[in-house]
């Protein structure tokens, strides 16, 4: 079973809820849940390799890719003017941080975090607080643009200064600065976990973490994106 398996049964679920005008608002990897616990056991030769006893280690393998999305706690209609703020801190999207307002694209980045955590099995965005995050953000997809910086509401706008983000200046230490600048460009971090079909998976980031929640691809776009469908093809 690939990750992108079980990437695709979550777009799935992510468009149907969109579908019924429903914004799940905390969409994160404990919120997909495998439906069966059955699994098989197969050789990781990756760690193998490394040790003196051939094929003494191995991975779990799930015998079946179905999911369930679960957690509605926080699922809430459409509605104008939401702004207060939603999802756990990793997978939280820029609007939201910045007080913009948030609709259906806040699930897409949320969606877009959680295919790098499944590639690279580690959280894309490993921080606490704000300015940080929006530091990381730009350090793996570049600047924030100016037009959502400008419109930060009162809350928001304490990360900006003179129309970019008030980074480094504002940091909360030199820790945080380390954090943020041993983070690589998403292409990078792509290319050390992505063997085949590289350039359509960044492509399909790209438009999942757009910063700009109009821009941002829909979840019936990603399930039409080409990354998607070629795998589609390959699993028939």
């Amino acid at each position: 079973m690939c990750f992108c398996q079980i990437f695709i049964f979550s777009v799935m679920c992510v468009a149907v809820m969109h579908d019924l005008r429903l914004i799940h608002t905390d969409l994160k990897p404990e919120n997909i849940l495998l439906v069966s616990p059955e699994y098989i056991k197969v050789p990781d030769y990756k760690v193998s390799s490394c040790s003196p006893k051939e094929g003494s280690y191995y991975k779990r393998v799930p015998k079946s890719s179905s999911i369930k999305v679960i957690d509605f706690g926080s699922t809430t209609y459409d509605q104008q003017d939401q702004t207060y703020v939603v999802s756990t801190r990793h997978y939280r999207a820029p609007e939201v941080i910045l007080g913009l307002g948030w609709s259906y694209p806040c699930d897409i980045w949320s969606v877009g975090c959680i295919l790098v955590e499944l590639c690279t099995g580690e959280a894309l965005f490993q921080t606490h607080e704000n300015l940080e995050h929006l530091a990381m953000m730009e350090r793996v997809l570049g600047p924030l643009p100016y037009h959502m910086l400008k419109k930060a509401d009162r809350h928001g706008e304490k990360y900006v200064r003179k129309g970019r983000l008030n980074w480094p200046e504002g940091c909360a230490s030199r820790e945080s600065m380390k954090a943020v600048m041993k983070l690589p460009r998403l292409q990078n971090l792509v290319m050390q976990n992505v063997e085949h079909s590289a350039g359509d998976f960044i492509n399909l980031l790209q438009g999942l973490l757009s910063y700009d929640p109009a821009s941002r691809l829909t979840a019936q776009e990603a399930l039409e994106h080409p990354f998607l469908t070629e795998l589609s093809e390959r699993r028939r």
